[in-house]
């Protein structure tokens, strides 16, 4: 395997933002570090799932079906627009915009973190053209492709969990913690209602 060029093309993909660096950093303005770690353990869990589905086929499956490969991206799709809408809803909702919103708790993180990352089939086409270009052809590919994808996995991770450790500590504390929270949710809630619709949008070919 070709492992230098791998990782220095893994480090360059792991701090470009997509839905699961937009989603960990939601989720920790407005549940904390703690929802924020679980969001970022669910998005790594969700990222496994790929990984196996790349190394058992199950990816390729998906890239040739028309109808797999659309049923996975508009559900995807919808997920990421759905939590987006609750995010922009707790705030226009909130009784007092200057007390902070009620927690949500690190289950319900880790649960949506999941389907955020295994629902974007996005990550399903990446793993199934990023990862063959540094494999072997002599040597049996699945458990490379787990390998190279489990390194993906853990770069992204520890890029999300910088990313949730540095929103708790702008957040934390100030006169305007819970005004830059709230700006900050309705960021990262927009975004991911933008990211919903690059997902919808996508295709097969890309």
């Amino acid at each position: 395997m070709s492992l230098v060029p791998f990782l220095l093309a893994a480090v360059l993909l792991a701090i470009t933002p997509g839905p699961g660096l937009a989603y960990v950093i939601a989720r920790t303005a407005s549940g904390g570090r703690a929802e924020g770690l679980a969001s970022s353990l669910g998005t790594a869990l969700g990222g496994l799932v790929h990984v196996a589905a790349a190394a058992l086929g199950l990816s390729l499956l998906i890239a040739q079906s028309a109808l797999a490969f659309g049923l996975l991206k508009w559900i995807g799709a919808a997920y990421l627009i759905w939590l987006g809408v609750q995010m922009l809803r707790r705030d226009a909702t909130a009784s007092d915009p200057l007390q902070p919103l009620p927690r949500q708790g690190a289950r319900r993180a880790l649960l949506d973190g999941i389907a955020v990352e295994t629902l974007n089939v996005k990550t399903a086409l990446f793993f199934l053209a990023f990862l063959p270009q540094f494999t072997t052809p002599a040597e049996p590919l699945a458990p490379q492709l787990v390998l190279l994808g489990c390194v993906c996995v853990l770069l992204n991770t520890s890029m999300d969990v910088f990313a949730v450790l540095m929103t708790h500590r702008l957040l934390r504390s100030g006169p305007a913690r819970i005004a830059r929270e709230t700006w900050m949710r309705r960021i990262s809630g927009t975004t991911m209602l933008g990211l919903g619709v690059f997902l919808a949008l996508a295709r097969r070919e890309a």
